[in-house]
C-alpha cells in the first residue's frame, strides 16, 4: 500500500475514539526502527509539538498554548518508527474509570457495543479494539489503562511506577501516575515495551503464582468462573497456584488512602486553574474535584503512611519470580446509560482491585483472557518492581488460551 493510500485508510477508520480537535494528518515516525510499520494513537494528555493538549476539557484546550516539543513517550515511539494517527478521547482531567466524556461523547466500545469503554484512557483502548491503530498510549493512575483494556478485550500494561518517563504528559497524581499502552495482539504489545521502558528490567523466570482470593471474591460469579476456566486451559504454561489473602484487613483503608492522596495531588496540579477559570465540568468529575479541594495536608500525610505500610507488605508478598493473579475488573462493562448509583458502585468495586498495584507501585498486565455472557473480561498478573518485561513475555505465552 502506498503512503497516501495508507493515510487515507487510517482517516477512514477514525471514530468516536478520537477528539474533535484531532491531528490534521498523521505524524510519520522515523523510516526505520523497532516500531516501523506500526500505527499508534495517543491519549489527549500527551504534548505534540505545535498542538494544544486538551486533557478532556474544552476550556483547558482553549486556554492551552501549542506545545513546544513532543512528550517524551511520543518522541520515543516516533523515533522508533511508528506513525501517530491521532489523539484520543479521555475522561476530564483523567478523574474517572468509566470512559464517558460529557463534552466529546463516550467512545464506542467495539467489543461491547452499548456499554461503557472504561476510562480514563477510553479513546485509546477503543481505537485499538476498533483496529484504528496498532497500539495506543494511555495513562494509569487508578486503573485507567487496566480497566479499559479489560472492558474492550485487549492487552494493557500499567508499568512499574517510574519506568516510563512522564515528561510532557499532563499529570494527575504523580505518586501513582504511570504511562502505559494498549495493543490488540500480544506481539505488538510486547514490541512497544523496549521503546518506552527505561532502565534495566529485572528479568526473572516466574516460579510461583499466587491467587489473591480476596480480590477474586470481589468478582461477579460469571466473571470468576470464566477466568478460572482460562487458568485451567493455560495450566501447562503457568506454575501451580497457591491462595493468598492480599489484604487481610480488606482493601478499604488502601482505597481511601489512595483517594486522599489522589485528591490532594490533582488539586495541587489544577486547583488554582479551576478556581480561576471555572470551567464547565461533567457529572461525576465535578463532584470528585470538589472532594479533592477538601483534602487537607494532614489527611494526605496520614494516607501516605497507610500507603508506605501497604507498599512494604504487598512487595514482600510479590518478590522476583512471583506473580499475583486476580481479575482486572470485577464485572463486565456496565451499560452506557447506567444510573449514577450503579456507576458509583462500579467505581468502588474497581478501585478495590486496582488500588493493589497503585499502592505498591508494582507493574500489572491485563490480558483478554475470556468472555462472560459474550462480553470481554480481563485477567491480571501483578509482578515485582522491574518485572515489566517478564509480564509482557507472559502475555505472549498465554495468548493462545485467550478469548474463549
Amino acid at each position: 500500500m502506498q503512503h497516501g493510500d495508507r493515510t487515507a485508510a487510517i482517516v477512514s477508520r477514525k471514530s468516536s475514539a478520537f477528539v474533535p480537535h484531532d491531528l490534521a494528518r498523521p505524524i510519520a515516525g522515523a523510516p526505520r526502527g523497532p516500531l516501523a510499520g506500526l500505527t499508534g494513537a495517543i491519549k489527549d494528555m500527551f504534548d505534540v509539538k505545535g498542538e494544544r493538549t486538551g486533557g478532556g476539557n474544552p476550556t483547558w484546550l482553549a486556554l492551552a498554548k501549542p506545545a513546544q516539543r513532543h512528550a517524551d513517550a511520543v518522541r520515543r515511539v516516533l523515533a522508533a518508527g511508528a506513525t501517530i494517527v491521532g489523539k484520543t478521547v479521555c475522561d476530564e482531567f483523567f478523574f474517572s474509570v468509566t470512559g464517558a466524556n460529557a463534552h466529546y461523547g463516550t467512545p464506542v466500545n467495539p467489543r461491547a457495543p452499548g456499554r461503557l469503554p472504561g476510562g480514563s484512557s477510553s479513546g485509546s483502548a477503543a481505537a485499538v479494539a476498533a483496529g484504528a491503530c496498532d497500539f495506543a498510549l494511555g495513562s494509569d493512575t487508578g486503573g485507567s489503562v487496566r480497566v479499559p483494556a479489560a472492558l474492550n478485550g485487549i492487552y494493557g500494561l500499567r508499568p512499574s511506577h517510574g519506568r516510563v518517563n512522564p515528561a510532557g504528559a499532563m499529570p494527575m497524581a504523580p505518586s501513582f501516575d504511570c504511562i502505559g499502552w494498549f495493543a490488540a495482539t500480544p506481539g505488538v504489545f510486547a514490541r512497544v515495551g523496549p521503546t518506552l521502558l527505561a532502565g534495566k528490567g529485572k528479568r526473572t523466570a516466574i516460579k510461583r503464582m499466587r491467587l489473591a482470593i480476596d480480590a477474586w471474591a470481589q468478582a461477579d460469579a460469571e466473571v470468576a468462573e470464566a477466568l478460572r476456566a482460562f487458568l485451567a486451559r493455560a495450566a501447562s504454561t503457568l506454575p501451580a497456584a497457591d491462595d493468598l489473602v492480599i489484604a487481610p484487613d480488606g482493601t478499604g483503608a488502601w482505597r481511601e488512602a489512595f483517594r486522599a492522596i489522589q485528591g490532594r495531588e490533582i488539586w495541587s496540579a489544577y486547583g488554582k486553574w479551576l478556581e480561576r477559570n471555572r470551567p464547565e465540568l461533567g457529572p461525576g468529575i465535578k463532584e470528585r474535584l470538589a472532594f479533592a479541594a477538601t483534602v487537607t495536608a494532614a489527611q494526605a500525610r496520614d494516607a501516605r503512611r497507610v500507603m508506605a505500610a501497604a507498599r512494604k507488605d504487598i512487595r514482600a508478598r510479590v518478590p522476583p519470580g512471583t506473580v499475583l493473579c486476580l481479575p482486572t475488573v470485577p464485572c463486565v462493562a456496565p451499560d452506557i446509560d447506567v444510573d449514577a448509583a450503579t456507576l458509583d458502585d462500579f467505581r468502588a468495586r474497581v478501585m478495590a482491585l486496582t488500588c493493589i498495584s497503585g499502592m505498591s507501585g508494582l507493574p500489572q498486565v491485563t490480558i483478554p483472557a475470556a468472555q462472560a455472557g459474550g462480553l470481554p473480561v480481563g485477567l491480571s498478573f501483578i509482578g515485582w518492581h522491574g518485572g515489566d518485561e517478564t509480564l509482557l513475555a507472559l502475555a505472549q505465552r498465554l495468548a493462545p488460551y485467550c478469548g474463549a
